[in-house]
């Protein structure tokens, strides 16, 4: 699954991918950028 990195400004491979749900109720990803190693997030679930 990918994300937008803020830090390298580009889509970039979420590493250590984990399911979490945020305030409101809803799905999300959260990572670590595979280039630079900021964390990342996508609102939605992982496939």
């Amino acid at each position: 699954m990918e994300a937008y990195c803020v830090k390298c400004r580009s889509k970039k491979e979420i590493k250590n991918a984990k399911a979490i749900t945020m305030k409101n109720g809803k799905p999300a990803t959260q990572g670590v950028c595979g280039t630079c190693g900021t964390k990342i997030f996508r609102i939605g679930s992982a496939k």
